[in-house]
């Protein structure tokens, strides 16, 4: 074939579907626009718009706003700072926030929980700490805030790139559901996942720091967000920790153990699920050192890393030049001159009031209070007589017990080694149980007050979620002295409540339920208030026409034909509001009184309103059933409309986050 003719056969085919296109948009395309055109008029009209469909759904909105936006940051604005401290005047605190056990849901969470359901459940989850934690940065501004670990669920399930990623075998095996997924987990995901997961958190917390502003308050240093204290959910408990798994937590987060001084106060955070390693019964028979090493190294130093970093706190403050320059040049590390290096300044050194951070909450007596603020089991009430708590009160207690990668409460000795290595320890807080818990250990363990601080998560077991406000007040000279007038209490804490979440949902079910009965009301009112109906009605492909000719029968004698006859008569038919056909008389121009005929041949009358079969029980039977349709479709229609409006409207907040 030559490219002639080829060409020609391009052109030949080219035209053809120009004229295909041509003839269907000028066919049925043209129908289609007009029907879609038509069909958009008729919704788009001020009845449809300005119906009461709508007026529901614009409640709705307002509703929404409320139990997706406007809950948390009313709930958040009621903690705000000034309703609750009592410093003196003119101070200026340090404000501080503790957050607990966020631990964004995954696979591990629910493994058997199908798509989109696990899908939403992620979405829903994390919307929840994202609202939350938007209002607690915009609203309470804080300078400081800490988290207290368990930031993922399943972060210890992820296989790491590097390193062996085996469960040992030895310690508390899986339970039944577990052992079924583990193979699942470890084919599944990997180093990959938990670097998505690591996003996923980062887009939650640190992308929504600077809602609190960038700026710092007066006599503040500066604004910090600390991440890094690992819980057993990030990378396992004791003797089961895999070393890959932690260093790639603190190669993300920094480093697990640490001192920070803060509102001249020491900060220390210890990652005690590594440190009870050291006192497993395993100890002896494994080789655990790599996994208790470093947490050992950080206490013998800490007292000298603290005193060392208050001096560098109080040259920072007090204007004195520490001469931490150096030039750029390369030396022998033997020659290199160290005497401007941050040293020790000795124990006679200022310290100050410190606090400590742990995820695993510090050993106590089995039954134990926590007090009136706990919201699974509050306090036993007392038998007559009894002032004091019931103890043990084991409702109200943290159980004393360990599993599968967690124990409830460290054990005893190192509780005690924590609190003497650090010294000087003024409050404790953990975080791992979920709920709140306060208490002040007995004198073994330094008479030491330990919040437990509630989860931040809807998904954690307890439906009040929260979260741990301290104020700090503790201004001291350039020895690190308390000044004169200072307070003697330097820190106070309270305890900040979210949105109850199941009371959000239950909120929506009620105002549903209410919302039917209105669309109900209002259909049985229509007929009595003669109220516009919101439903089209439907449209005939073939509507019948407004006038028909009624035809004479034959006549015998032929003195009047039938088209004569025919044009002499006339039947209006009119269609009513319900779909059913009315017929009525015409009176002739002579006045008449015929049905249709003239003059002395008058015919018979015909009512089919009267003269119906059954003496018009079955026209009333057929009307009834008409009148419950159309109010069935009515309740159907604006159910419908509200509904899917509502439904979308929840979609692109779920969404927007």
């Amino acid at each position: 074939m030559s490219s002639g003719d080829l060409e020609r056969k391009l052109k030949l085919a080219g035209a053809r579907l120009g004229q295909r296109s041509w003839t269907w948009a000028n066919g049925p395309g043209r129908r289609l626009a007009a029907t879609l055109l038509h069909h958009i008029r008729r919704n788009l009209s001020a009845r449809r718009l300005l119906s009461f469909p709508h007026f529901l759904f614009g409640c709705w909105v307002i509703i929404l706003l409320w139990g997706e936006t406007w809950v948390f940051e009313s709930k958040v604005q009621r903690c705000e700072w000034k309703n609750w401290e009592q410093w003196p005047k003119g101070a200026q605190p340090h404000h501080l926030i503790l957050i607990a056990d966020p631990q964004i849901t995954d696979p591990h969470s629910y493994p058997g929980r199908p798509w989109p359901l696990s899908s939403l459940t992620v979405t829903i989850t994390d919307n929840y700490l994202r609202r939350g934690y938007k209002a607690l940065q915009s609203k309470l501004q804080p300078d400081s805030l800490f988290f207290l670990g368990d930031l993922f669920d399943g972060g210890r399930e992820w296989k790491t790139a590097h390193g062996d990623f085996v469960d040992p075998k030895w310690g508390y095996d899986r339970s039944a559901t577990e052992k079924a997924w583990v193979k699942t987990w470890h084919r599944r995901y990997g180093e990959d996942y938990w670097i998505r997961e690591y996003q996923r958190f980062a887009s939650i917390y640190f992308d929504n720091w600077k809602d609190g502003g960038s700026s710092t308050r007066p006599w503040q240093r500066g604004k910090k967000l600390v991440a890094s204290l690992p819980g057993n959910h990030d990378i396992g408990f004791g003797a089961q920790i895999q070393v890959a798994v932690r260093d790639r937590f603190e190669a993300h987060f920094g480093d697990v153990n640490r001192v920070d001084i803060i509102g001249n106060h020491s900060i220390v955070s210890v990652d005690t699920v590594s440190l009870s390693a050291d006192t497993s019964t395993y100890k002896d028979s494994k080789d655990l050192e790599p996994i208790y090493g470093p947490v050992n190294k950080f206490l013998r130093d800490v007292k000298a890393t603290k005193r060392k970093m208050v001096q560098e706190e109080l040259q920072v403050w007090h204007d004195i030049d520490r001469d931490m320059r150096f030039d750029h040049k390369v030396e022998n590390t033997e020659d290199v001159e160290n005497s401007r290096w941050l040293r020790d300044p000795g124990e006679d050194a200022p310290d100050l009031p410190t606090l400590l951070l742990t995820h695993v909450p510090l050993y106590r007596k089995p039954g134990t209070p926590c007090g009136p603020m706990r919201e699974h089991w509050p306090p036993t009430k007392p038998p007559k007589g009894q002032t004091g708590p019931v103890i043990p009160d084991n409702r109200n207690a943290i159980t004393v017990t360990a599993g599968y990668q967690y124990q409830n409460v460290l054990n005893p000795e190192d509780s005690v080694k924590l609190l003497k290595s650090i010294g000087n320890v003024v409050h404790a807080f953990s975080g791992d149980d979920h709920d709140y818990c306060e208490l002040e250990h007995d004198s073994s363990q330094e008479n030491v007050r330990e919040i437990t601080v509630k989860s931040i998560s809807m998904a954690m077991g307890v439906p009040t979620p929260g979260f741990l406000m301290v104020s700090m007040y503790n201004p001291i000279d350039a020895h690190g002295k308390p000044i004169s007038g200072a307070p003697k209490k330097t820190l106070q804490t309270h305890l900040c409540l979210l949105p109850n979440q199941f009371h959000t949902y239950m909120t929506y079910i009620f105002l549903g339920i209410f919302t039917l009965g209105l669309l109900a009301a209002r259909v049985l009112l229509m007929p009595i208030l003669h109220l516009t109906p919101f439903a089209l009605e439907p449209e005939q492909n073939s509507p019948l026409p407004m006038y028909k000719d009624k035809m004479d029968p034959p006549l015998s004698n032929g003195s009047h034909s039938y088209q004569s006859s025919a044009r002499r008569m006339s039947v209006t038919a009119t269609s009513s509001s319900n779909g059913s056909a009315r017929w009525s008389s015409k009176k002739n121009r002579k006045g008449g009184r015929g049905w249709g005929w003239t003059g002395d041949n008058a015919g018979p009358r015909i009512n089919l309103d009267n003269d119906f079969y059954d003496g018009g029980k079955t026209w009333k039977t057929g009307k009834g059933r008409q009148a419950i349709g159309v109010l069935g479709r009515e309740l159907w229609t604006t159910t419908w409309r509200t509904s899917w409006l509502v439904v979308l409207y929840w979609v692109y907040l779920t969404r927007k986050g």
